[in-house]
């Protein structure tokens, strides 16, 4: 499966078990950038096989899509199923793609695929304090602070509010992880 972003040259692809090796060179290469603001350690951690077991899984409803900039694996945008039609969002981008809009391009498409295709009534995502590129993100992509939850703060965005703000491809951001890695289980 493919989402178009509205970005010229990027889209959103369905990640698969063949990607797996792929997607952990890509963040093991990017350690440092994806450590630099949050706990992106244990995401960085995860095997290959344990990433391809993930993307078998979700071949017939994907939820985990690779950012592919002219045909390269730049980043990952992921939808977690809390508690459907609730869900969570997690994002990182390479350093090397951060500042042209793709994360917010990333989210964006995401979040209204959410919406139209599975049903999502709400989407959940959480940032380290200190992610101001991530916060900036989630505001282009119409999310709201909704609480501080001691080492990050949590965003929403509702089905029911108006549709997202756009955005010119120089807004910029840098990655993000969605609440699923902080641990909490509830986005209420």
């Amino acid at each position: 499966m493919r989402l178009r972003t509205d970005l010229d040259g990027v889209e959103l692809r369905a990640l698969m078990p063949d990607d797996a090796d792929a997607v952990v060179e890509l963040m093991r290469t990017n350690t440092a950038h994806l450590t630099r603001n949050g706990d992106f350690a244990e995401q960085i951690d995860v095997a290959s096989g344990d990433r391809a077991r993930q993307y078998a899984a979700q071949q017939e409803q994907p939820l985990a899509f690779g950012i592919v900039e002219h045909g390269d694996l730049v980043g990952s945008v992921e939808l977690v199923p809390v508690d459907p039609p609730r869900y969570g969002i997690g994002y990182w981008l390479a350093e090397n793609a951060t500042g042209r809009g793709l994360a917010t391009a990333a989210v964006r498409t995401l979040v209204e695929h959410a919406f139209a295709d599975l049903g999502a009534t709400d989407v959940y995502a959480g940032v380290t304090h200190g992610n101001d590129a991530s916060v900036a993100v989630l505001r282009r992509a119409g999310f709201t602070h909704v609480g501080d939850m001691g080492s990050y703060d949590r965003f929403h965005r509702s089905a029911a509010r108006t549709p997202m703000p756009t955005t010119t491809p120089a807004a910029s951001a840098t990655g993000s992880h969605g609440f699923e890695s902080h641990g909490t289980s509830n986005p209420a």
